[in-house]
């Protein structure tokens, strides 16, 4: 019987097809024509590979750069109310020295 030698990434691709697959192993086995045995091996070997590189998808990283941008403009509004606060509580004090001052 000849052993087929796959590369890392014929490996991968076939575990992404078999993730998005509603078929049973037996079934792809067939299909693919390599061991159920051997796709599980494979699976188990790229299964978290596979969904780790799902999670990091364009559509992923444009909603991620679009929250941070929402983060950033709510941090710069929460910076310009300090300040604001700031000025006015510097006002309150001179305010509060100068009639401290005038009852003496």
């Amino acid at each position: 019987m000849e052993r087929n030698s796959y590369s890392e990434e014929f490996k991968k691709q076939t575990v992404k097809y078999i993730l998005e697959q509603s078929k049973s192993m037996s079934q792809l086995a067939e299909e693919l024509g390599i061991s159920a045995g051997v796709l599980h091996n494979w699976k188990a070997l790229y299964r978290d590979d596979i969904q780790l590189e799902s999670l990091v998808t364009p559509e992923r990283v444009r909603q991620l750069e679009q929250q941070l941008r929402k983060k950033e403009l709510e941090n710069q509004e929460k910076e310009r109310e300090n300040q604001d606060l700031q000025e006015e509580l510097a006002i309150l004090k001179k305010a509060l020295h100068i009639f401290s001052k005038e009852r003496n």
